[in-house]
Parts: C-alpha cells; structure tokens; sequence
C-alpha cells in the first residue's frame, strides 16, 4: 500500500488577455506554492494575474517580458522593459523607452507594438525633503494619472480621516513611514494612490503588485510603471 499525499496533476497554466486586468504582478512564479503544492514551480518571466482557487492557485501570464536573445536591435527600450503578447516573444505588445531628463524629471515614452506612442511615465523629484518622489501617467485622451504615497494622497479632511481611523501603533508606523516617504527606514514597499483628480484609478504596494481601479487606464502603461519599478 502507498501512503503520502497523492501527486495532483494540473492542465498548462492558459495566457489570459491584458486589457481588463486588475491585480497583476510581475514575475516568473506560475504556481505558487500551495497546501496542495509544496513547491512552486516557475515559467517564463511574465506579468501575471492570480486565478483558480486557494488550493491550486495560477499565476496566469498575460504579457510576456522581453530578453536579450529575442530583443530586437532597433528597439531603444532594454530587454527587461519590452512586453510580448506570446511566450515566443514574436507578437511585440509595447516597450517603455530609456528615461530623458526634462526640467529635473525622469520622462519614459511608453509605445505599442507598432511604435506609437501610448503615452508618458514620468518619475517626479520630491519638492521638499524627507519626502520621496512621485510619478505621473499621462495618458492620451485622459486626465493625468499621478501615484503619491497613500499617507499624503488626498485632501486634507482624507488625510485626517486616515490617521483618526488608525490604532495608535498603527500611526506611529504610518508616521516612520511617511519620514521614510524619501527614506531608508522603510521595512517594506511603500504603498501608492494613483489619482485622476480626485479618483483613485490605481494603487500600487512599491512595483510588486499593482490594481488598476478605473476601467478607462491603459493597462500598458500600468505595465510601464511595474517595469520601471519604485525604486530610491
């Protein structure tokens, strides 16, 4: 008689379509480890969006990262900032170009397949110190989409209705946070509120993980932003 848990076999994790995407995440995990799986088992670098259930959950690829083998030479963007639409890296979905420095800011040109342009992802150099920088999306046809951490995104009455809703401890955290808005005391990835105005459209935790709220967002550029990445 065998004993131990029986193997369970699983169909190939499916691409799904890019442009309803709302949770994704970069990476190249596409089981995760389970109570059903005890080891997670990789694929292709992809951006990737969780389905099935807990027990078996996917990360299915909906846009596949590029490499240096399959980059083609007239391209300006870098390997690891171009997105495919098929694991063969044949069918080019958009590329983020190298940043131009304008006015102090970090401006990347956001294409599609067929070179044109989708619009701008900018990383915008704190006013004031300790704080950090902010980003900006500037989307054809749509209002600009700006990220600024959660703790200072908002009015003031939102502020002041965030921190009065927050345990003591809690706040005493958000405040390092905040210190840490420009800083090295952070202990995890800052979380950010992208606003049209004044609707949230998307919030981002550091570049990991990234949920696109309003329909009418490119999702591309959301890509754009979680290639780039959040970084000092």
């Amino acid at each position: 008689m065998a004993f131990g848990r029986k193997k369970v076999h699983e169909p190939p994790v499916e691409p799904i379509g890019w442009t309803h995407v709302q949770t994704f995440v970069i990476s190249s995990v596409e089981r995760p480890a389970t109570v059903k799986r005890k080891y997670a088992v990789r694929g292709t670098p992809a951006v990737r969006v969780v389905q099935g259930s807990d027990a078996l959950r996917v990360m299915a690829p909906c846009a596949f990262l590029g490499n240096a083998e399959a980059h083609p030479p007239t391209l300006s963007s870098r390997p690891e900032h171009t997105l495919y639409e098929d694991a063969g890296l044949h069918r080019l979905l958009c590329h983020v170009e190298p940043p131009v420095d304008e006015e102090g800011e970090q401006r990347h040109l956001v294409r599609d397949g067929r070179g044109r342009i989708l619009g701008k992802l900018t990383r915008v150099p704190p006013k004031h110190r300790p704080l950090r920088h902010t980003w900006r999306i500037e989307q054809l046809g749509h209002p600009d989409i700006v990220g600024r951490n959660e703790w200072v995104s908002g009015d003031a009455k939102e502020i002041a209705g965030r921190v009065a809703g927050r345990l003591l401890g809690t706040v005493v955290s958000a405040v390092a946070d905040l210190g840490a808005e420009g800083g090295d005391q952070r202990s995890k990835p800052r979380s950010l509120e992208w606003r049209a105005g004044d609707e949230v459209v998307m919030t981002s935790e550091g570049s990991e993980q990234v949920t696109v709220h309003a329909d009418w967002v490119d999702r591309r550029l959301a890509f754009a932003f979680a290639l780039v990445g959040d970084h000092v």
